[in-house]
């Protein structure tokens, strides 16, 4: 069967019909592209069309370029790759130029090529359906428009109007679509879409895009107008501060859109096309698609959740201690519907956690984003006490107190009495082991950890953590439970700090040890936003705060020393007493860290802190490998010791949990992206110079020795 199914009716208006066979959704894969090429022909053999009309046989119009294709381009393809794109927007090109009318009926969300198809008809119909959503969100694949859309979006919109939808990855539903003039109409059901199509083909039987009128001129000007010449000055500078040289997406789309403005259309696809080859033949878009598609795609399909147990849904949950991750956890799980009861020792301390969702929904309110019932709604599904027994029924029971085992062990304790039958007991602790929490808990198979991040209502990621006992039936639970509150779940083995919390600290020692060595404080930090972090190590260790890393650092050692393990403590352990007992300074939160926080003004880095500057002379390439290596080696290490049982949860954790790299698809792929054996070698140097903390792994020097990616 075609991919694009050929109709011609009583009006000799063509209807192509976009229906990719065995998918659930049309993608510009190579069925589409043969089915192209047949369609033209069709369309050149006949002199008798009225015109021409996009729909689509599925449930969505067109989800864009086949992703599985496009990891596979190489850089010795790149010729052959560049004519592809060529000869398809050719095709397209001649669609829209034919001089008859071209309506796109959207019955659904377009993105990417589907949208770039939509862009070449001259007049746009969507159906009034708020879940649609439309735009080019290539960027956040590493990539850019290559069908045209950027060609398009700048002569529709012009580079001003054009340029943050395309270098952001926008995406916006109908309404929006409309205020942009990219959606002409709106229809209430698909039988609207192609009576209204048809009248419209009827009522313009002449037709053409208005940027191929002769004289038409881009909204806003072109390059050489004096506001936008003013715009262009700065913006690759702004942009360049931004990415830190780390994402060639954006750049390359900035200059796509450049220089395709200045000249005429068909010369700017062909300059789109070579930005295009560029980027799609890249390591990074690889990286990206692997990780932010693929991946994630795994993770949301339930590959990490175990098999053949009965979906869940959570019908009432409860939280222990209404403090900021426990405010947070109440939001989340309440404005997606579930009744939330939020206790803490006293009823004024829970009404404290409720008003964060209060603060919260007004702002959507305020935004316009939401309704000021559905915002009553979701607050009175907070129910806030200082009784347990207002947790009865409760399906669910999350604690999110202070790190301290003996108090975690309490309330457990005193909560799980009214925990419904076979209900789950979970504790969002960031660093305890589970095993060892759970030897509070009534029934340890029904025990689990739920590691929210902060703050809860930004943060995607949720690293669920498996007790020695919990049961496969409790991990199922939680797992339908995160994503029933719209999070992304990643599952890991019991482990002091687990993967998320481990690794991180690894990033920050790795920032305080430099610090120790003397390199000046502002070369620590951009080095790490170089390398693709997106904060400072110093930074990020005010908002943790100081004084509960030196809490959990001291909680590990006395774990290690009952254990009979001795470990001296390290240069960064050194540098965070000093910080907190000598200068008095304990983090963002006392109002005074590694930066100093005024009032009505940007922090800026403490200047005491030349206290350990010296003349060290390291390049930023060093500092970058460290910051990088540091985590991605500990990550592997989560796999052989096996805390990770996947390298996509790996990936994907560390980009949504931690902050790594996200040019680089995540801490496994920077050493798959890398090389191996080369990867083996760098850390073989940095281990010499530095210590044990870079040794590489055996796991990665067996993948390297066999030449065999971790996956």
């Amino acid at each position: 069967m075609s991919a694009i199914q050929y109709q011609k009716n009583e009006d000799n208006i063509v209807i192509l019909t976009f229906d990719s066979p065995n998918q659930s959704a049309n993608t510009m894969n190579a069925d589409f592209r043969t089915a192209l090429d047949e369609v033209v022909v069709q369309l050149q053999a006949d002199e008798d069309i009225a015109g021409i009309i996009f729909r689509s046989a599925k449930k969505t119009f067109f989800a864009g370029g086949d992703l599985d294709e496009l990891i596979q381009a190489t850089p010795e393809h790149a010729t052959e790759f560049f004519n592809m794109i060529e000869e398809m927007k050719a095709k397209l090109r001649y669609i829209e130029t034919r001089g008859i009318p071209v309506v796109a009926a959207l019955n659904g969300t377009a993105l990417g090529g589907g949208w770039e198809i939509a862009l070449c008809a001259h007049h746009r119909i969507a159906l009034n359906d708020p879940k649609s959503k439309f735009g080019l969100p290539e960027v956040t694949l590493g990539l850019l428009p290559g069908g045209g859309g950027i060609v398009r979006s700048v002569r529709l919109l012009g580079l001003q109007n054009a340029l943050p939808l395309l270098m952001e990855g926008k995406q916006f539903g109908v309404d929006k679509a409309r205020s942009l003039g990219l959606i002409h109409e709106i229809a209430d059901s698909t039988d609207e879409l192609l009576e209204k199509a048809i009248a419209w083909i009827k009522a313009n039987p002449k037709s053409q895009q208005p940027f191929d009128v002769k004289g038409y001129k881009i909204p806003g000007g072109s390059p050489s107008t004096p506001a936008v010449a003013q715009m262009l000055a700065i913006a690759p500078a702004m942009l360049r501060d931004k990415t830190k040289g780390c994402y060639p997406a954006p750049e390359a789309i900035m200059s796509a859109a450049v220089e395709g403005a200045q000249v005429d259309v068909d010369t700017a696809l062909t300059i789109e096309s070579r930005y295009f080859t560029y980027l799609a033949t890249s390591q990074i878009s690889k990286n990206m698609i692997g990780t932010f598609w693929h991946g994630l795609n795994a993770i949301k399909s339930g590959a990490s959740r175990p098999q053949d147990i009965e979906k869940w849904k959570a019908t009432k949950v409860g939280i222990l201690g209404a403090g900021m991750m426990g405010a947070g956890i109440a939001y989340a799980t309440a404005s997606t519907g579930i009744p939330v009861v939020l206790k803490d020792i006293s009823l004024e301390a829970a009404e404290k956690g409720k008003s964060y969702s209060q603060k919260l929904l007004d702002k959507k309110v305020a935004q316009g984003r939401l309704s000021a019932e559905k915002r009553d709604h979701f607050l009175s599904l907070i129910q806030t006490t200082a009784s347990n027994e207002d947790l009865a029924g409760c399906d669910l029971i999350i604690e999110a107190v202070f790190e301290n085992p003996a108090l975690k062990a309490q309330v457990t304790q005193e909560a799980e009495q009214y925990l419904a039958s076979n209900g789950v007991m979970a504790s969002n602790t960031s660093t305890l082991p589970i095993t060892e929490l759970a030897q509070a808990s009534r029934n340890d198979q029904n025990f689990i950890g739920l590691h929210f991040f902060s703050p809860v209502d930004k943060m995607q990621l949720v690293e669920i953590i498996k007790g020695k006992n919990t049961s496969a039936e409790t991990l199922a639970k939680a797992f339908d439970f995160v994503q029933q509150i719209g999070k992304l779940p990643i599952v890991v083995n019991d482990s002091r700090g687990f993967f998320t919390s481990r690794v991180f600290g690894t990033f920050i020692q790795e920032g305080l040890r430099l610090l120790a060595e003397g390199v000046h404080p502002a070369r620590i930090e951009m080095a790490a936003l170089k390398a693709g972090m997106p904060v400072g190590p110093l930074a990020i260790q005010d908002e943790v705060s100081l004084t509960l890393s030196e809490h959990v650092a001291n909680e590990r050692y006395k774990a290690l020393e009952a254990q009979g393990q001795t470990i001296p403590k390290s240069p960064a352990d050194d540098v965070i007493h000093s910080m907190i007992h000598e200068f008095n300074r304990k983090g963002k939160a006392a109002g005074a860290g590694f930066y100093d926080y005024p009032a009505n003004a940007k922090k800026q880095l403490w200047s005491g802190l030349s206290h350990w500057k010296k003349d060290n002379d390291i390049s930023e390439q060093e500092m970058i490998d460290r910051f990088l290596f540091v985590q991605a080696l500990d990550t592997v290490r989560c796999l052989e010791e096996g805390v990770l049982e996947s390298v996509v949860d790996a990936n994907v954790g560390s980009i949504f949990g931690i902050g790594f790299a996200a040019w680089t698809g995540g801490a496994v792929q920077f050493l798959n992206q890398y090389g191996l054996a080369k990867a083996v070698t760098r850390a073989k140097v940095l281990e010499n110079k530095y210590g044990e903390r870079f040794k590489a792994p055996q796991l990665l020097r067996d993948r390297a020795a066999h030449a065999q990616p971790i996956q």
